[in-house]
């Protein structure tokens, strides 16, 4: 029998202020939050059969003793990225213009799909995407 990963279940970032991740993921990218514990994480659904996780680093540098989830953190800014519809980059640059997010970057790729670059208030770099970024294609 042959094992395979059938996708990315979760990923995650860190930010120290989790009210100030909160506020952002909410209101530029119309995620809402499903799970919080205040100083240690905040979790949002991201799509149908995915979640984007926020941790606090250094609350989870130290030992859950409740879950017994083993420590896990990073330093300095991450990046994660979001798949959107190709054809809907141009109301995302208007979105974020709306809410005085700076484009940091925008990106055509060789082999076809564009993305954009800009910066969570904890310094992540955050990409829109088109799934086409990998040749893969666009499931919504």
């Amino acid at each position: 029998m042959s094992l395979n990963v059938a996708g990315v279940l979760e990923t995650c970032i860190y930010a120290d202020d989790l009210e100030a991740a909160e506020a952002f993921y909410r209101s530029v990218l119309g995620l809402e939050a499903f799970q919080k514990a205040p100083g240690r994480h905040v979790f949002f659904y991201c799509g149908p059969h995915a979640v984007f996780l926020v941790f606090n680093p250094e609350a989870t540098a130290r030992p859950d003793m409740k879950l017994g989830v083993p420590t896990h953190g990073a330093a300095g800014p991450g990046h994660v990225t979001f798949s959107i519809r190709e054809a809907e980059l141009p109301s995302w640059r208007e979105r974020l213009a709306a809410r005085d997010v700076a484009i940091e970057k925008e990106v055509d790729w060789p082999g076809g799909g564009r993305s954009i670059y800009f910066r969570d208030p904890a310094g992540n770099s955050v990409e829109l995407a088109s799934p086409r970024i990998w040749r893969l294609p666009e499931q919504y």
